[in-house]
């Protein structure tokens, strides 16, 4: 288990023991070491089962024999013991809740059964009305504000869920758009290229002066075809690096993601500009497709004649760190022509780093 993940589980426990609190009054009243054992074992037991509720930790059979567990715990010791007990049978039905909610009809049943006990218990033992009805009604409000909390996470998960697959669609349709464009671009020009090198092939014996002219056309149509493609790729990279940020925004806004940039200098020259714009429209599309971030950002720095672009996110990563991917492979391959680098992986304070530096270019 990582560090990451020992913290988020020991705060989850932390968060779950922090309601007990009012189990103090109780403790009050303890005047037996069994009560008090039985006691602690309730607590620790309502802690762990309903933490594992909300994290889903476990198989869902494990975690309703939990709740079966504290509510035997918390029956024994409601009938033990005196008035001041009846509270910990509030404990059993958030327990449940926290387990079976935001579905609503087991949360219905579990508060159905809660309140019976409580009634026949008070009933029974004779308890004040007053005290009968004080426990059934902060139950009720409880199980009511856990399954409300329940049911805001689902919610929140499902929006979560929905951005991203909205910022991945908007990543795959752009990406598709571009090579529509460029198949669009390129199937006749290649077409006409393959037949003209037929030509040559079958007139270079018999016919080498119209061989030549063949030939003299396929390189024509190949600086031309090359031009097209060159303007092409510009008109998607729209104007650089400033319209990458742009678009990098509007996707990471899609994901639920906010973005943060920071520069030193207000422009860049057109080559190192062009560098990184490439880094950024990569590592905002890592960001969307392998991290589930909340954060984002972008820095851009000049100094002693080294333009650094430094690109970090908040999230933990989705699928453990590796070698990298085609996409940083290719900006590493770029930036090292052109005498720069390319760093990436995790950072210190958590989430992704991409650090791309290269000499000034002009």
């Amino acid at each position: 288990m990582s560090a990451r993940r020992v913290l988020s589980t020991l705060g989850g426990l932390t968060v779950s023991a922090v309601w007990l609190f009012p189990l103090g009054t109780t403790l009050g009243t303890v005047t037996t070491r069994t009560a008090l054992l039985g006691l602690v074992a309730f607590g620790v037991c309502y802690t762990v089962v309903t933490w594992a509720g909300y994290e889903g930790a476990g198989p869902y059979r494990v975690r309703l024999a939990g709740v079966a567990l504290v509510a035997a715990l918390g029956l024994t010791l409601a009938l033990a013991y005196g008035p001041q007990w009846l509270l910990v049978l509030l404990y059993v039905g958030t327990c449940g809740t926290a387990v079976w909610a935001p579905a609503p009809r087991p949360t219905l049943r579990g508060l159905g059964v809660t309140e019976v006990a409580i009634v026949a218990i008070g009933v029974t033992r004779r308890y004040d009305n007053s005290t009968v009805l004080a426990a059934a009604f902060g139950t009720v409000l409880a199980i009511g504000v856990v399954y409300t909390m329940r049911r805001a996470d689902r919610l929140v998960e499902q929006l979560q869920a929905t951005r991203q697959a909205l910022a991945e669609a908007a990543v795959a349709q752009e990406r598709l758009r571009f090579s529509r464009d460029l198949h669009d671009l390129l199937g006749h020009t290649l077409s006409l290229i393959v037949v003209k090198a037929e030509a040559v092939r079958r007139l270079v014996d018999t016919d080498p002066a119209t061989a030549a002219a063949q030939a003299r056309d396929i390189e024509d149509v190949g600086r031309q075809a090359l031009g097209e493609i060159r303007d092409a790729v510009a008109g998607y990279r729209d104007s650089g690096l400033q319209a990458e940020i742009a678009h990098a925004r509007r996707i990471l806004a899609a994901a639920g993601v906010t973005l943060t940039v920071r520069a030193s200098v207000a422009e860049l020259p057109a080559a190192t500009d062009r560098l990184f714009a490439w880094v950024v429209r990569e590592a905002a599309t890592n960001v969307v497709r392998h991290s589930r971030s909340s954060r984002c950002e972008i820095a851009i720095d000049v100094e002693q004649g080294t333009a650094t672009v430094d690109i970090r996110d908040d999230g933990p990563l989705a699928e453990p760190a590796g070698k990298p991917g085609h996409g940083l492979r290719g900006l590493a391959e770029r930036l090292a022509a052109a005498g720069g680098s390319l760093s990436s992986g995790p950072h210190d304070e958590g989430g992704f780093r991409v650090t791309a530096q290269t000499p000034v270019l002009s």
